[in-house]
């Protein structure tokens, strides 16, 4: 056997020799600068020619992985030291093309062109080459196949020019797995040999969606560190299974990192049951936030949303009781007053500053004169901006805001003027926050989580703007801690499910200052381990400051285009592989990551676990222990 055919035995197949394909065409593809939102598309398009086997349509797949010996492995360096080179592309399209029908165009007689049609069906059953063969288009993806003189394989990147007219091979198997999960499994200590849907046994977030026709699955690992760290984002329309990929993701982080942590902003209130294997169990330290108190175990039961296969289930609301009587479920106490803080104080001042008339220079020196005042105070007395205010504080507060405006002539009428002769309020203000009653969860407790042995915390809330206050208050929180003590350990991933109500495009008021906050906190927090997720069917609609700052997605099917285009401008990947996803049913994914997967920014696509699977489990174990 020659060293070619031994080469082509280990890292490819031809499926027991049916496949002869050789690439045809190279046909360069022009950029499209004409819009922002144009989407990317390869810098080339490759076509493939197969001898037709009747076979062959029913293994070939788009998304399979091709190599093709290029001109660098024709370099004299190359020869010398005995090293073939060969250009990765992924296939993206796959038909078959039948001789007889190319001569027929719609000008033909009718008759004429049914009995031709009609003709070919015939063909397909047969193996019939000279009349029929297999056409493909494919996708450099920007990886050399290096095989060196000792037939060991490594993937270099960067684009090398194919051979036309030379041999195409189909990756196999083996050396796929081998390609995607290697490295991975090293990084995240993962050693097993087994594969396995349990996300307590493996770490896998799904199997691949290729050779579909073999009995053998290929796992599919992500850099779970790296996944929270930079960011990931999930977007699908309404009944792709972002919920469902995300719960066992966060399975995955829990039960395959040591100490990650994980907040959830659950505007839909469905994951204390997506999640109620994890908060059950004893080892991972939790805690559940609701919007309002349940004051039992069914009120608690009837407040959660749950997936329709099993809304009819008795078992499923035990469960949920069960979770009740182990004392993790809360409420948030939002205080009617915020207790007034030096940072509240110097904001206001910030507020009234910026609705001041350029043509009122008075008015802003009045203004100034009380920020120094302000800063002054904080600097002498040694006081921080998180800390609260007193009495003595704010009785100096009222007589320098007061005699300001007299300084200055500040008209009566003015709003500063109402602003300044009202700050001795500010001591019943802090009389209310120091009577109110502690009952709940308070935002001092909620940040206590996140320095404290929790593991788990789901805020399960349905009114949108107590949620974005809680958002901008915990990233801005975790994030100023986190610079202050210049910690990266442990990790928090913040979870934005339904992210078209936290960071929409457009914005004003508190869904601004949310979407600002989220923004900050993905651009400044992965050097501090603070990771962000993001999940929605609207993609469109998302500030794309934030979109940006994502290094890993799971795309699901986006039936609107203009969906599409955006994911493809913002995280380059070529429309045609996109489009693919328009078949997929509920639970599969095309993943791409510039860090956390195998392959930097190379497009696959898979099927996620089911974590319904994992809770149907789970509820027949509790099953079986109450028999």
């Amino acid at each position: 056997m020659s060293e070619q055919e031994n080469l082509a035995e280990k890292y490819f197949t031809d499926f027991d020799g049916i496949f002869e394909g050789v690439l045809a065409r190279v046909v360069p593809v022009a950029a499209n600068y004409t819009s922002e939102w144009a989407g990317s598309a390869a810098r080339y398009d490759c076509r493939i020619k197969v001898k037709y086997h009747k076979e062959l349509m029913a293994v070939l797949e788009e998304g399979m992985m091709i190599a093709v010996r290029n001109f660098r492995g024709q370099s004299r360096r190359a020869e010398e030291d005995g090293i073939q080179r060969f250009t990765v592309m992924v296939v993206s399209k796959v038909w078959p093309q039948h001789y007889g029908l190319g001569g027929i165009s719609d000008s033909h007689y009718y008759p004429f062109q049914m009995e031709i049609i009609e003709q070919v069906v015939p063909d397909w059953a047969t193996n019939d080459s000279a009349t029929m063969m297999i056409q493909m288009s494919a996708i450099p993806i920007n990886y050399d196949l290096v095989v060196d003189a000792e037939g060991e394989l490594e993937f270099k990147k960067g684009f090398s020019y194919p051979l036309v007219g030379d041999k195409v091979h189909i990756i196999n198997i083996d050396t796929i797995d081998r390609i995607y999960n290697a490295s991975i499994k090293e990084a995240i200590g993962f050693t097993r040999k087994f594969t396995s849907p349990d996300p307590r046994k493996d770490p896998r977030v799904g199997t691949l969606r290729m050779f579909m026709e073999s009995k053998k699955k290929i796992p599919v690992y992500v850099d779970l560190y790296k996944l929270v760290r930079y960011h990931f984002g999930v977007f699908s329309f309404t009944g792709g299974g972002k919920s469902n990929l995300l719960s066992n993701l966060f399975r995955r982080i829990l039960y395959h990192t040591e100490d990650t942590k994980i907040v959830i902003f659950d505007i839909s209130s469905e994951y204390p049951f997506l999640l109620s294997d994890v908060f059950v169990d004893p080892k991972i330290s939790s805690k559940i936030i609701l919007e309002e108190e349940a004051t039992n175990a069914e009120e608690f039961a009837r407040s959660i949303v749950k997936p329709r296969d099993f809304e009819d289930e008795p078992t499923a609301s035990e469960i949920l009781r069960k979770i009740y009587d182990l004392d993790i479920v809360t409420f948030y106490n939002q205080p009617l007053t915020r207790t007034p803080t030096y940072d509240g104080v110097i904001q206001e001042i910030n507020d009234q500053l910026a609705g001041i008339s350029t043509d009122r220079p008075t008015y802003i020196q009045a203004m100034e004169e009380i920020l120094y005042f302000v800063m002054d105070w904080m600097d002498q007395n040694g006081k921080k901006p998180e800390h609260t205010l007193d009495e003595e504080f704010i009785n100096e507060l009222a007589r320098v805001a007061t005699e300001a405006m007299e300084k200055f002539s500040v008209y009566k009428g003015a709003s500063i003027y109402g602003w300044a002769n009202t700050r001795g309020t500010l001591i019943g203000a802090l009389k209310r926050a120091r009577d109110a009653k502690q009952v709940g969860c308070t935002i001092k407790d909620i940040l206590n989580m996140l320095s404290g042995p929790e593991r788990l915390i789901c805020i399960s809330m349905s009114e949108p703007d107590t949620l974005r206050d809680l958002i901008i208050r915990l990233t801005g929180a975790a994030l100023k801690y986190r610079k202050k003590k210049f910690e990266i350990k442990p990790q928090i991933l913040f979870v934005f499910d339904e992210a078209q109500e936290f960071i929409p495009s457009r914005a004003s008021g508190t869904t601004e200052r949310c979407s600002k906050a989220i923004e900050r906190l993905l651009r400044q927090g992965r050097k501090y381990g603070l990771g962000g997720a993001i999940a929605t069917q609207r993609i469109a609609y998302l500030n794309t400051n934030v979109l940006q700052q994502l290094h890993t997605f799971f795309i699901g099917t986006l039936p609107r285009p203009y969906d599409r285009t955006v994911v493809s401008s913002s995280f380059q990947i070529d429309l045609s592989i996109l489009d693919k996803t328009l078949e997929f049913p509920p639970g599969s994914w095309l993943l791409s990551s510039y860090i956390a997967t195998g392959l930097d920014s190379v497009p696959i696509f898979i099927d996620a676990d089911n974590s319904e699977d994992v809770i149907k489990h789970f509820i027949d174990l509790q099953n079986l222990d109450s028999q």
